[in-house]
């Protein structure tokens, strides 16, 4: 157990981060026609614009909740907070950003498998990359009473964000997690599952969605008007050169 405890949480993280990032490298250059979100929106528009703006906003909420709650050290936030106070926040956003993201993952769910049309469009891994989130989702909710019982004493949550700060440096400690609760360690171990799966799954449009933080910094596009012979009279038409 202790064999397959340190390659769980010291060898497995770098192995799905390896392919996350060189699997979504070689689709992108490969396999460009397949990077896309496959929207069914033509087949049931009502269901999808509130399933997926309740899913979206959770899930954008939930990723950056985790991403700077686990991996800011700690030394940087208790100046402004304590460790008590950034878990019952955690507690209390968390439980609502993943509500929200619930509701809208399981009516995208219900969409896919339950309207003959929809359901056959989808591609295997739509639907099993669905499932993985939707369970990944019921785990991590369930982790809410136990979070906020450990708001009196924030130790498990400093360990769990210990270990990962200690993954981005390149020096895991599996023990860490080794004696926090079963859902806890069940959701890390799901998480990197996903991460894994993402180049293989229609999640790669993520990585659009980022992309598009470019248009910020993009120059103006120079417009020139195009001469042609037009009589006397009529106006000039103008295109994109």
């Amino acid at each position: 157990m202790n064999t397959l405890h340190n390659f769980a949480f010291n060898v497995y993280p770098y192995l799905c981060l390896a392919v996350f990032f060189m699997g979504s490298l070689a689709r992108f250059d490969r396999d460009q026609y397949t990077w896309k979100s496959d929207s069914s929106q033509l087949l049931r528009k009502a269901q999808l614009r509130w399933g997926s703006n309740l899913f979206h906003g959770g899930i954008l909420f939930l990723f950056f909740g985790h991403l700077f709650g686990q991996l800011t050290p700690h030394w940087l936030y208790e100046i402004f907070v304590t460790a008590s106070q950034k878990q019952l926040i955690a507690v209390v956003a968390g439980g609502i950003a993943g509500g929200l993201c619930f509701i809208g993952l399981t009516m995208l769910l219900h969409r896919r498998l339950f309207d003959p049309r929809i359901r056959l469009t989808s591609h295997r891994t739509d639907i099993a990359i669905l499932v993985i989130l939707w369970v990944q989702l019921v785990i991590g909710l369930s982790t809410l009473p136990t979070s906020l019982h450990h708001v009196k004493d924030p130790q498990t949550m400093l360990k769990l964000a210990e270990y990962l700060q200690g993954i981005v440096l390149m020096q895991p400690n599996a023990a860490l997690v080794a004696g926090v609760d079963w859902h806890f360690q069940a959701h890390m171990l799901l998480g990197m599952t996903i991460f894994l799966l993402f180049p293989f799954s229609r999640l790669v449009h993520v990585w659009s969605g980022f992309g598009t933080l470019a248009y910020l910094v993009r120059p103006y596009q120079m417009v020139r008007a195009r001469r042609l012979n037009v009589p006397a009279g009529q106006t000039q038409p103008r295109r994109v050169g």
